[in-house]
């Protein structure tokens, strides 16, 4: 059998990584910006890391949602905790386009309704709905195609406000990365953000913050959106969620009320997933991480600037 050949491969095999250096098969040295896309949150290797799934692995790596799993509840208030979303509900899967799908289908059960909008260069996943909402018609087959998508310009108050004025009591939500990353690294403004917010109150619309990559606390908040001083109802995570280890979530605020079967998961949650999750929240608060993303971030927009051959830092 071979690879189904889907990936452009740069010829580099990496045999070690440890923090934020990486060694290929050749015993090159490389400093690690990338982080296997937005995914190592805390350094490879950490020690405090792979201690907790070492342990967790000798105990019982996996079971499913059908018994208890007292490492979700713990999950579940350490993630409160350091966000800052004490009062959420944490729901647990494994990916991020599943994360988005999950929220989507959370807003519609929600409100009762099918029209989404989304954004001009937004990337939200490649499955069913989560891929119809990206802005990219390549890599969305004919049985996704859908007409309940909306697709607005980036940072546009007015085609928003437009879309509401002629859909409202038709969207479910609004679905929008913090930062777009495949887009291009845009932020989404501050009074953007907000208009979304009053919109979605004022005609019940769900407020989706996809925060798989933005998120996780590596713009010195925890999640990116909430620099605009208001919060999302529903906030998505993955990439830097486990370091590496598969898993996703949403955060779901106190209104919406759930149900068994509502949604659900073989994966999502399991015993090893749950440590991995553990692990990252106690790293970067003990190692003060997102306190360091702030500074070094501000540091280096502030150096970068100062280059006459840079035209824009974003």
């Amino acid at each position: 059998m071979n690879l189904f050949d889907v990936y452009p491969l740069n010829n580099i095999e990496i045999t070690k990584a440890s923090g934020s250096t990486v060694w290929d098969a050749e015993g090159q040295e490389y400093l690690d910006l990338y982080g296997g896309h937005a995914v190592i949150s805390i350094g490879h290797t950490h020690p405090h890391y792979v201690k907790r799934l070492t342990a967790q692995l000798n105990k019982v790596g996996f079971y499913s949602n059908s018994v208890l799993i007292p490492l979700q509840t713990q999950l579940a208030e350490k993630l409160g905790q350091v966000s800052g979303k004490i009062d959420y509900q944490l729901f647990l899967c494994n990916s991020g386009a599943e994360a988005n799908e999950n929220a989507l289908k959370l807003a519609s059960f929600y409100n009762g309704r099918k029209k989404v909008i989304a954004f001009k260069g937004a990337f939200h996943g490649r499955t069913s709905l989560a891929v119809s909402a990206t802005d990219n018609p390549k890599i969305i087959a004919p049985v996704n195609e859908t007409d309940n998508i909306i697709f607005l310009p980036h940072n546009d108050e007015a085609a928003l406000e437009a879309a509401f004025a002629s859909y409202g009591n038709e969207i479910t939500a609004v679905i929008i990365e913090g930062i777009q990353g495949v887009g291009g690294i845009k932020e989404a403004s501050v009074g953007f953000l907000q208009k979304i917010r009053s919109l979605c109150d004022q005609y019940n619309a769900v407020y989706i913050a996809d925060s798989v990559q933005c998120g996780y606390g590596r713009t010195g908040l925890f999640y990116s959106h909430d620099y605009a001083g208001v919060e999302a109802d529903v906030y998505t995570m993955a990439k830097g969620m486990g370091n590496g280890f598969p898993v996703a979530g949403i955060s779901i605020a106190p209104k919406f009320k759930p149900w068994h079967g509502m949604l659900g998961t073989t994966f999502g949650g399991n015993h090893l997933a749950c440590a991995a999750g553990l692990a990252v929240l106690e790293i970067i608060e003990q190692d003060s991480l997102m306190q360091n993303a702030e500074e070094v971030g501000s540091y280096l927009i502030a150096e970068l600037k100062k280059i006459e051959a840079v035209k824009e830092v974003r």
